[in-house]
């Protein structure tokens, strides 16, 4: 009896062993260094198909995979880095990434793209350099409407549980990062850095997305530092710092047929510097329907900033919309709390809601923003079409 007892604990235990060490040859990093995918760190010979063939082989291996940028300068053409992968899969930058500037690779949506990937790691330390100083001549968005694009730095379609931390972005063509149709990704611990008169170049772009964070993080650029786009749901932004920009944006919304609504938008503990806006919801006018509601921007410190608080449903910045009708967007469920600091501008809270349909529910709480400008000293307020309550200091006078 005790010798067949002793044979099936050791059974046992051998069985334990070997499943234990399938569990760690799994859960076992495998790296895959650029430089021996023929990769040159000298900022000259062109990189992509190196990176394209670490890609490859880090996708399919299974297990944690992890491709290596060491340190160097490395051009980059054009390239897709696509899924769905076998494992987690991460790009460690250590060096600098550096995009091209002839003109076949101009007028692209993309400069990087990852697309239908889950569990992407982007981290390192290093830089993606977009060498947008190239680009930003031709941008005639702000005359022609219909203007040709420019590459987005880095693209995420259809990417799912990741995040990016530890990495700077600079000088993009167009945005330094779009999120689209993509869900559970975290950005922490980045620098985003443009000029402050670089046309068009957000920081920070999402669109029919859920679930996004932002946080701890700098974003100093052209255009807005974070906007959130149709479709967008359970957004947190914090502890992020912006300017130059135009701000923490809501928009434009409205500006096509059958968007997705806009849901459940944070933006706390954060701090603005210079910018063209501050906290701010913008649809098109006139419009198409949708519906947006239920935000929070509380915590947030101002310093020179012009329209700290702005609901716009007049926005056009062609100067093209003509006065052909109001925005149909509803706007309800928004809510500004513990917002101080000083304003660029006279009007420190402008709240401009459609005519048919006024911005419900929205409330205005412990605002002290004051104005030292040329048109007198102390803010002022202006609202349209607004049905909503105010509570607490209200520095300037509140006009809901």
């Amino acid at each position: 009896m005790g010798s067949f007892y002793y044979s099936v604990s050791q059974i046992f235990f051998i069985f334990l062993f070997m499943f234990l060490y399938a569990n760690q040859v799994q859960a076992a990093t495998t790296y895959f260094n650029v430089l021996n995918f023929g990769a040159y760190g000298d900022g000259k010979r062109d990189n992509s198909k190196a990176l394209g063939d670490a890609w490859t082989q880090a996708c399919q291996s299974g297990g944690k995979s992890v491709i290596l940028i060491p340190q160097g300068i490395y051009l980059v053409h054009p390239i897709v880095l696509q899924g769905p992968c076998k494992g987690p899969i991460a790009l460690q930058v250590k060096g600098v990434v550096k995009a091209p500037v002839d003109a076949a690779s101009l007028y692209l949506d993309h400069w990087i793209s990852f697309r239908y990937i889950d569990r992407l790691s982007i981290t390192g330390g290093g830089s993606f350099d977009g060498q947008g100083a190239s680009a930003w001549p031709y941008n005639t968005c702000q005359k022609d409407h219909h203007c040709p694009t420019l590459p987005v730095s880095i693209r995420f379609d259809f990417v799912t549980n990741s995040i990016v931390h530890y990495i700077t972005s600079r000088n993009s063509k167009l945005f330094h990062f779009n999120i689209f149709a993509s869900s559970g990704i975290k950005i922490e611990h980045i620098n985003i850095i443009a000029p402050g008169d670089s046309p068009n170049t957000d920081g920070i772009h999402l669109a029919d997305s859920t679930n996004i964070s932002i946080s701890d993080s700098d974003i100093a650029t052209g255009d807005d530092c974070v906007s959130i786009g149709p479709g967008s749901k359970d957004i947190n932004i914090t502890n992020v710092h912006c300017g130059p920009g135009h701000g923490f944006s809501i928009g434009s919304l409205g500006g096509s047929p059958n968007e997705g609504d806009v849901t459940g938008v944070t933006v706390r503990n954060c701090t603005l510097s210079g910018t063209l806006s501050g906290v701010r919801i913008k649809t098109k006018s006139p419009s198409y329907s949708s519906t947006c509601s239920d935000f929070t921007f509380e915590d947030i410190h101002v310093e020179n900033v012009n329209d700290p608080i702005f609901i716009d449903q007049n926005y056009c910045p062609s100067q093209t919309c003509g006065q052909q009708g109001q925005s149909k967007v509803k706007i309800q469920g928004a809510k500004f709390s513990n917002i101080w600091g000083t304003s660029s501008s006279k009007i420190a809270v402008s709240l401009q809601c459609s005519k048919s349909a006024p911005c419900q529910n929205i409330e205005l709480r412990d605002i002290n923003i004051d104005y030292y400008g040329r048109e007198g000293k102390g803010a002022a307020s202006s609202c349209a079409n607004v049905k909503g309550v105010a509570y607490g200091q209200q520095n300037p006078s509140s006009c809901v």
